[in-house]
């Protein structure tokens, strides 16, 4: 596929007015894809696409809260073997599905309590659905027919229909702090019956950054007012986030939670490993109308019988107004 125009709007964003100021609401899209890595193939999380609302409420007279933000959100997600085509391999064998075909396509709501002491709570609700209504056989032969990328094939082994209500928390403080380094504790814990489990593990940012109350980590750049001074005009850092995961459900993987499969499903499932790694490292910015970040994800396997490792890169980026 031809990404340029994303690294124009990154420029476009990066070279624009840099001065920090308070805006209620931002509105912006990340989008996920392993071939921004230049796979030759697609596989594993091989894409996503997620569009985020995001405006700040009034804290009131807390005298310890420093910002709260509403978000909302769409989102799909798009999962294959390790490859996209089982013709690859001569004819469609399910034999060769080292990690199921799914789709997941969900709303959400999140609410995002960001302390004056660095920390910040982060509650999230989603409803959605796995499987072919979430519509990822269509969403990867559309872009693959749109580029003139290869014949998709396998998708009707996919897992089938189920609907899902999951519920996290997001929970990041601040640790260390000097110049122009700093580190954080990340952690999180997934409810529901799509995802279940939990993750910890640090961040470290290093160059120009704010707060955790008013920073691109902690998805805080819709502002109300400023009740505490920014550490600089506009942040430009990179990061670094190790995070080991633990899985005690994967609806994308495993199925339907509660449901029995039908007489004519042939849905292929998986088992996910219980713990699973991940590093990522990005670069985050923050200026007066625009927010982006840029990063590359490493993950060990999820299902124990992958022939690889997944990586893939991710892209977002956010616009500022009142």
């Amino acid at each position: 596929m031809n990404y340029k125009i994303f690294g124009f709007l990154l420029c476009f964003a990066c070279c624009g007015q840099a001065f920090a100021q308070s805006h209620r609401n931002e509105i912006g899209v990340e989008t996920d894809d392993d071939s921004y890595l230049l796979n030759a193939t697609d596989k594993y999380y091989t894409a996503g696409t997620f569009i985020y609302f995001r405006h700040a409420l009034n804290t009131g007279a807390s005298a310890s809260l420093n910002n709260k933000v509403l978000g909302l959100e769409l989102g799909q997600k798009l999962y294959t073997p390790q490859t996209g085509n089982l013709n690859y391999f001569g004819f469609d064998d399910p034999r060769y599905i080292d990690r199921p075909f799914a789709g997941y396509l969900y709303a959400g709501a999140n609410l995002n309590f960001l302390y004056k002491d660095e920390s910040n709570l982060k509650i999230s609700a989603r409803i959605g659905v796995v499987g072919p209504d979430a519509y990822g056989k269509q969403t990867q032969a559309f872009v693959h027919n749109l580029f003139g990328l290869y014949h998709t094939s396998g998708w009707e082994y996919q897992i089938d229909n189920d609907f899902e209500i999951n519920l996290s928390a997001e929970y990041n403080r601040l640790l260390a702090r000097g110049g122009w380094a700093d580190v954080s504790l990340a952690s999180y814990a997934n409810l529901g019956n799509g995802l279940t489990g939990a993750g910890i593990g640090p961040m470290l940012r290093l160059g120009d950054f704010n707060q955790l109350f008013n920073s691109e980590s902690t998805q805080s750049t819709a502002i109300g007012s400023q009740k505490t001074a920014p550490l600089h005009d506009h942040e430009l850092f990179f990061y670094y986030k190790p995070q080991i995961n633990f899985i005690a459900y994967d609806a994308t993987i495993q199925g339907s939670m509660f449901n029995s499969k039908p007489a004519n499903s042939m849905e292929v499932t998986g088992t996910p490993e219980t713990f699973v790694l991940s590093n990522q490292f990005g670069v985050g910015y923050s200026g007066k109308r625009f927010v982006a970040d840029l990063a590359v994800i490493f993950h060990s396997k999820d299902v124990a019988i992958m022939t690889h490792s997944d990586h893939w890169g991710a892209i977002t980026l956010l616009y500022r107004f009142h």
